[in-house]
């Protein structure tokens, strides 16, 4: 989203405008040992099983599966990996504004009513990048998605705008309360369109769970089977596992069928109240 090459108007005020750091924007991305790899995996597996683990507990985890890692290890790799909604690792930028989760006891009873939005990780055999993906709450249809190197926001808004030229805007957005999510470019781009901001509670990764068990299948079913090499392989991957998952990929909520085949007919109207 940032134009070295604006006639107008600076990187550095580029980047003020959309809440990011101009250092960022020149920031080169390092790559991780083989190990430190292979303990991320072991992270994100374990992640799905025990959404709760904090650093301390993730350690002795690791420590009781044999590996020789400690909490200061734990914490860094834990950061890179955008599936914790801690507050330490999930904490909005400086001076980013922050919403009230708005779905706890909303009776959603049709598409456009309520999307979700997350970020999550995918290992690669020499390093790592990360998804973003537009849901709807209602149908569990994946609306758009987008894959990045780095945790800027432009690749969220990206997204967002597939979404939203596809689809109309939605009543609601719901997010974590992560810096992409609490960005100028996204909640901006949101109001424009008149859609209502929601976020869910620091430590309450159960407030967007129907993206998260996305997640969880995504990675059982395509990302761990695999060792892409490149990020078009990874992209390639993840598309077809998404074009499955919409069109033929068996839902419970819609008595078996896939999410893009299913109306508001056949699916029943889901009552959100926090866990």
């Amino acid at each position: 989203m940032v134009d070295k090459n604006h006639p107008s108007l600076s990187v550095g005020a580029q980047c003020r405008l959309l809440s990011i750091s101009r250092s960022s924007f020149y920031y080169e991305l390092m790559g991780e040992t083989a190990m430190n790899l292979d303990i991320m995996v072991v992270i994100d597996k374990q992640f799905f099983e025990k959404p709760f683990y904090g650093v301390q507990q993730m350690t002795w985890h690791l420590q009781n599966e044999g590996h020789v890692v400690n909490d200061k290890r734990i914490r860094r790799l834990m950061r890179l990996m955008p599936i914790y909604q801690r507050p330490d690792t999930r904490k909005p930028a400086k001076d980013h504004k922050t919403y009230p989760y708005l779905p706890g006891g909303l009776r959603v009873e049709r598409p456009n009513q309520v999307w979700c939005a997350d970020i999550t990780y995918l290992p690669m055999r020499r390093g790592f990048l990360y998804l973003v993906a537009i849901m709807d709450w209602h149908t569990r249809k994946v609306l758009a998605w987008r894959i990045s190197n780095t945790l800027e926001a432009d690749f969220c808004v990206e997204a967002l705008n597939e979404a939203v030229h596809k689809f109309g805007p939605p009543e609601i957005m719901n997010t974590d309360q992560g810096s992409q999510f609490t960005s100028f470019a996204w909640t901006d781009r949101l109001k424009r369109v008149g859609t209502r901001i929601s976020m869910d509670g620091k430590g309450r990764c159960l407030d967007n769970i129907f993206i998260k068990r996305l997640w969880r299948s995504l990675k059982d079913e395509c990302v761990y089977l695999h060792a892409w090499e490149t990020g078009s392989q990874a992209k390639a991957g993840v598309g077809r596992w998404i074009t499955f998952y919409n069109h033929q990929r068996p839902h419970a909520a819609h008595g078996g069928q896939p999410p893009a085949v299913s109306t508001s007919t056949q699916s029943k109207p889901i009552s959100r109240c926090r866990p």
